[in-house]
């Protein structure tokens, strides 16, 4: 895996994206309840702070749980809930380890169909069936993994062009794209909620 993401919108957060599984696995569990840059450049963060140029799912699923939360806490924060997101990243490394020998791309590397893929991220931790269907959505259309019957299995994130998610995220414009179509779901979900439908 090396390609060249553009999700952080920063050039040293999104190369280690583009060649670390975990540092993009752990960029999309941090994509929720904050703006989707911030997430992103997470993972980088997190290396800078543990002095190291990638993450290491052994490493972090072994650190002491108080000083990898004081770890994400400090200025700037990783994300707007650092405790509880330090703990669902030791989950998701502790999970990597039990069954995947620590190997973040040994989750989708022999995924015989995107069926499967699906149900194996949608087991990880802090990954529930839309958050998997993204990610789905990100490696087939960004990185390169496509079982057979990935874009199905991703949903309407793996229509092409979609614009509907991070995997169409290739740079500045398609970002105004999703961010215009995020926007769009929030006030039709709001509507709805006022309508009481």
């Amino acid at each position: 895996m090396d390609v060249t993401l553009h999700l952080a919108q920063d050039p040293e957060a999104d190369a280690l994206l583009g060649r670390s599984p975990l540092a993009a696995l752990v960029g999309m569990l941090l994509d929720q309840q904050i703006p989707m840059e911030w997430a992103f450049k997470g993972p980088a963060t997190i290396a800078q702070r543990l002095g190291r140029d990638d993450l290491d799912a052994h490493e972090i699923a072994v650190h002491d749980p108080e000083a990898f939360a004081a770890l994400l806490s400090q200025k700037p924060a990783v994300h707007r809930y650092p405790g509880s997101m330090a703990k669902r990243i030791q989950q998701l490394c502790q999970y990597l380890v039990e069954h995947y020998d620590g190997d973040a791309e040994a989750v989708w590397k022999d995924a015989a169909t995107g069926k499967d893929l699906l149900k194996r991220l949608a087991e990880l931790p802090g990954f529930g069936k839309q958050k998997a269907q993204i990610f789905l959505a990100l490696l087939g259309k960004q990185l390169g993994v496509q079982p057979t019957g990935w874009r199905e299995a991703a949903g309407s994130y793996g229509e092409p062009k979609s614009f509907r998610s991070v995997a169409d995220i290739t740079g500045p414009e398609s970002l105004a794209k999703v961010r215009a179509h995020k926007q769009e779901m929030k006030a039709a979900a709001k509507a709805a909620k006022a309508t009481g439908k």
